[in-house]
């Protein structure tokens, strides 16, 4: 049996940080083939968006909708610091059932790499290495959290393109970045278009 087209929607979603409330009202709805990049000054709340639409905090109010396995990068890369790489990215290959991790060792330059541990790999590396674990993760839903920070231009290139490649085949990408992205088609918001006035700020 076919398995559903993945789609990821939030409604109405509210979300706070601590006392603070950072958005409200935000909804979309992202189809199979969509990307939509979500731009913002730092603490405006893209991160919590992200955390929400993945299920580690809970909105204020509203829903996250998701149909299909999700991944997400960000800031952590979620690899044993103590392991050397190619150890480390294996644990998860066998976690996530992954036969062929060599296409996106090679596509992000990490062979030269897997013997060293993680916790000696530069920040640039380190981001390459979670791309390579979401993308052996073979999920339709990205949840991409400043994915290009730390890289060089050669890399943002690769990791653009994988991007492009993702939703080309029926994924779903949303990025939370101050960086351009040239992905065709994608659509964006500002997370500051939601937020709260100064009556519902002390509401």
């Amino acid at each position: 049996m076919q398995a559903p087209s993945p789609s990821l929607a939030a409604d109405n979603l509210a979300c706070r940080r601590g006392d603070r409330l950072l958005f409200r009202r935000l909804s979309f709805r992202l189809e199979a083939g969509a990307a939509c990049h979500v731009t913002g000054a730092n603490g405006a709340g893209k991160t919590t968006l992200i955390r929400a639409l993945a299920g580690l905090t809970t909105p204020y109010a509203g829903k996250v909708e998701r149909e299909g396995a999700l991944g997400l990068l960000d800031e952590r890369t979620g690899l044993d610091p103590d392991l050397p790489l190619g150890k480390a990215l294996a644990f998860w290959e066998r976690v996530d059932g992954c036969t062929s991790p060599d296409g996106a060792l090679a596509t992000l330059g990490l062979q030269p790499l897997l013997e060293v541990p993680v916790r000696f790999l530069s920040t640039g590396q380190k981001k390459r290495a979670a791309l390579a674990a979401l993308l052996n993760r073979a999920v339709p839903i990205w949840l991409l959290d400043e994915p290009l920070s730390g890289l060089d231009a050669d890399t943002i290139a690769k990791a653009t393109a994988l991007i492009r490649l993702h939703i080309g085949g029926g994924g779903i990408a949303l990025i939370a970045s101050h960086q351009a992205l040239d992905v065709p088609g994608m659509t964006s918001f500002a997370i500051e278009d939601f937020a709260p006035s100064p009556a519902e700020e002390e509401a």
